[in-house]
């Protein structure tokens, strides 16, 4: 490890130390989770969560609150037992783009995948091959079986908002909102889950929006314009570098240096008390 490597993962542990606390989740959609105690639920909200997790943090709170209201004290139950009356309690859900009716596909698929296979984790590891490089070829096989039984279903057709909570990495994008989902099931440490023991957290990739995106090009984590896989993987290999057993451990952590703190990337009043202010690339 070079003493650029080595800084940077002194200031990465610094900042989990800070952040990576169970107090400290919300407003992280992942607080939601937690607001249950048996695994099938918390895997059932996992999804959901993650699957809302874009737009403004208000905006996601208010979201989650209301469709997990909707779905009573066990949100597995709901799922197990999602029929045409609940999908009819679900019409008139709006969060942004995705509508009450993909949420409904996302459950009728779950019903139907759980009922066969038992949980959620147990399919996605019918793709999963631990010899892979990491969890792309699995998170593939996931989305595109997912959509391929629902169009069987509906006359080969799938809805746009359907794809967009199903988004491949097959086609390029750098699916955040899964990665998310698979690092609270995967990791296990006092803010994630931990729940799937079939998959190596080795092979996860970092969820990176245009936050993550620009705290780690502030650290020389990579250096793309856009938020693509391509960019997800350079990232998680210079995280790897780092800590290559937990690539994805410090994603949380620096999440909060963009959400908590509303770091723009731009010199303002505050910013020397920041542990990143010595990489900021305005200097």
């Amino acid at each position: 490890m070079d003493k650029h490597t080595a800084q940077i993962r002194n200031v990465l542990e610094k900042l989990y130390k800070k952040y990576n606390r169970r107090e400290l989740i919300s407003p992280d959609p992942l607080q939601f989770v937690y607001h249950y105690s048996k695994p099938a639920d918390l895997e059932v909200t996992a999804f959901l969560a993650s699957a809302l997790a874009y737009g403004r943090v208000e905006q996601i709170e208010k979201s989650l609150k209301n469709l997990l209201s909707r779905m009573g004290d066990s949100p597995y139950e709901f799922v197990i037992n999602f029929d045409k009356n609940k999908r009819r309690a679900m019409k008139d859900f709006k969060h942004r783009f995705t509508t009450g009716d993909d949420i409904s596909d996302i459950l009728m698929l779950f019903r139907t995948i759980i009922n066969r296979h038992g949980s959620i984790e147990q399919y996605f590891a019918r793709g999963y091959n631990p010899d892979d490089k990491n969890i792309i070829p699995a998170l593939s096989q996931f989305c595109n079986s997912l959509l391929n039984l629902h169009a069987a279903g509906h006359k080969g057709q799938t809805s746009s908002g359907l794809k967009y909570l199903l988004v491949s990495p097959a086609g390029g994008s750098a699916c955040k909102r899964l990665n998310l989902f698979l690092r609270w099931m995967v990791r296990d440490d006092d803010v994630d889950a931990g729940l799937w023991k079939s998959v190596d957290k080795a092979k996860l990739i970092v969820p990176v929006d245009v936050h993550m995106g620009r705290l780690c090009k502030i650290l020389g984590l990579y250096n793309r314009y856009t938020v693509s896989l391509r960019a997800a993987l350079e990232i998680t290999e210079s995280f790897a570098e780092i800590e290559p057993a937990d690539p994805v451990k410090y994603d949380f952590a620096l999440s909060r240096i963009g959400i908590v703190e509303d770091c723009t990337g731009r010199l303002r009043k505050g910013c020397e008390f920041c542990e990143l202010f010595g990489f900021c690339n305005w200097q």
